[in-house]
């Protein structure tokens, strides 16, 4: 019976993972696909280049708690299923898996930062806060979203080992989960790397409003 659960928790986290809020609240607003232009990522930085804060802020938010829930379900209620350890970290990946390859839209994902974010508050809100205000930091001094998230892949795992004892107890399989995501978001960013190396990378704010498409 613990297997199933393990499974059903598994698939479940897959499936809350595969909802693509970018897509879905563009749709709701009436916008333009964001799949249809700029980076054509379905992701929060992509939505703002439609000029639209509050869908880019929806989809920011969104694609975050959908990342923390399955998580703290697990954290709350796990036990009560006898659902043994490493778990959470396979569900953690699983909704980061979905995200990034959704059943719902054809396997076509965002890049993951969001939804890694909400992981992190999922693992521990301190872990989750020295991953925001490290994105935030790098976000505000260089006005790149991808830079940004690239050195918030390579410092979590860090900030988990750092973490050691005096706020958690490192656990083999969530630092698994952390090291594999971040590598998954980075390669993720491989155009944004290329593009950075070359200049070429468009700076926060600075992508053309898109015209509004009726459904």
């Amino acid at each position: 019976m613990q297997t199933l659960y393990f499974a059903g928790a598994v698939l479940a986290a897959y499936l809350i993972g595969s909802l693509s809020f970018a897509v879905i609240v563009t749709r709701l607003l009436g916008l333009n696909d964001p799949r249809s232009y700029g980076s054509k990522n379905p992701g929060a930085t992509n939505v703002l280049r439609s000029g639209h804060k509050g869908a880019a802020v929806a989809t920011l938010l969104l694609d975050a708690i959908k990342g923390w829930v399955p998580l703290a379900l697990i954290q709350w209620r796990g036990t009560d299923y006898g659902l043994a350890e490493g778990t959470m970290a396979a569900v953690g990946l699983a909704v980061f898996l979905g995200h990034l390859y959704p059943v719902f839209f054809q396997f076509k994902g965002g890049k993951g930062v969001a939804t890694a974010a909400g992981l992190l508050f999922g693992v521990h809100w301190v872990l989750g806060l020295a991953c925001i205000g490290t994105w935030l930091l790098v976000a505000y001094f260089s006005r790149y979203s991808s830079l940004s998230a690239l050195l918030c892949a390579l410092a979590v795992p860090l900030y988990y080992l750092l973490g050691d004892r005096a706020l958690w107890y490192v656990d083999k399989y969530v630092l698994m989960m952390l090291v594999v995501t971040s590598a998954l978001l980075i390669y993720r960013h491989r155009e944004n790397i290329g593009k950075l190396l070359q200049g070429k990378e468009s700076k926060i704010g600075s992508g053309r409003k898109a015209q509004k498409l009726k459904f």
